[in-house]
C-alpha cells in the first residue's frame, strides 16, 4: 500500500569514537536509548506510523531492543548517508510518495519540529525539503557543530549547496549556517538522483548531502527551516553524549 510519507532513521553506524561495545544508538541517554528518543519523537509527530530503520551488523540487537513496529534494512557496508539510504529503495519505491531522513545518533529533534518539515515540505510541493541550524561560533556545547557540513547560498539567497567540513576551504568553514542532514525529498526524485552520487571527496563516502547541489543544479528551489542547534546534537564521542544529556536534564 501507498503510503504519503515514511521516515528512514540510519541507525547502522558502529560508533568506534564512542569507546563502547555497546552499538552506537543503542548507547543510553537519560536511562533509554539514544535511538529511542527520535523513534518517540517520530511517531508522535505523525510522519509515519511505522518508521523504516537502515541497521547494520547491529541488526539483531536492534530487533529485540525495539521490536516489530518498524521496517528494517540490512546495509552490510558503511558506505555514506547516501548509499545507507539507497538500501532502502526496494523497501519504498512505489510505496511511498515522500520520504524523509533522519538519524538515530540524532536523539534531540522534536515532534514538532519533525511534523513542521513534513508540513512545510508537502505544502511547497518541493523536491528536496531541509532543516538547517546556525551557531553563533563553535565553541563550549556548540563545538561538535565544527564537524557539520556548511550550508551554501547563492547572491539571491536560495540554497546552492552544501559542503562537508573536511572537504570545505577555510573561507568557508567560516560560516555558521550549518547542514544536521534532515531532509525530506519527493520519493520519486530521490530514488532517480542517489545514482547521480559520487564519492570524489576526503572521507570517499556517498554523502546524501549532495542531492542539495544536484537539486540546485536542476533549478528546483529548496525549503528549508531553520531550527534550534540544540535539536541539531549528533553524538559522536562521549563528550558529545555529555552535552546531549545536558540538554535533556
Amino acid at each position: 500500500m501507498s503510503m504519503d510519507m515514511r521516515v528512514v532513521v540510519l541507525a547502522a553506524g558502529k560508533g568506534t569514537r564512542m569507546r563502547s561495545e555497546i552499538p552506537k544508538v543503542f548507547i543510553p541517554l537519560n536511562g533509554r536509548p539514544m535511538i529511542q528518543h527520535l523513534l518517540d519523537s517520530i511517531k508522535k509527530s505523525g510522519a509515519d506510523s511505522r518508521p523504516v530503520l537502515v541497521v547494520g551488523e547491529n541488526k539483531e540487537q536492534a530487533r529485540r531492543a525495539l521490536g516489530d513496529g518498524y521496517d528494517y534494512v540490512y546495509q552490510a557496508e558503511q558506505l555514506g548517508t547516501g548509499h545507507a539510504v539507497q538500501c532502502a529503495e526496494r523497501l519504498l519505491k512505489g510505496n511511498a510518495r515522500h520520504v524523509m531522513v533522519l538519524y538515530g545518533d540524532h536523539p534531540l529533534v522534536g515532534a514538532a519540529t519533525i511534523a513542521k518539515l513534513a508540513a512545510l515540505h508537502k505544502r511547497q510541493e518541493r523536491l528536496l525539503s531541509m532543516m538547517t541550524t546556525t551557531v553563533e561560533d563553535f565553541d563550549g556545547w556548540r563545538a561538535p557543530f565544527a564537524d557539520f557540513g556548511r550550508v551554501i547560498r547563492d547572491a539571491s539567497g536560495s540554497i546552492a549547496g552544501v559542503v562537508e567540513a573536511k572537504d570545505a576551504t577555510p573561507r568557508q568553514r567560516e560560516i555558521t549556517e550549518l547542514n544536521p542532514a534532515f531532509f525530506a525529498f519527493r520519493a520519486e526524485w530521490l530514488w532517480d538522483n542517489l545514482k547521480k552520487i559520487g564519492n570524489e571527496n576526503a572521507a570517499q563516502e556517498y554523502y546524501l548531502g549532495d542531492l542539495v547541489r544536484i537539486a540546485a543544479a536542476e533549478g528546483a528551489p529548496i525549503a528549508s527551516l531553520a531550527i534550534d542547534p540544540r535539536e541539531a546534537i549528533g553524538v559522536n564521542t562521549p563528550e558529545h553524549l555529555a552535552a546531549a544529556q545536558s540538554i535533556v536534564q
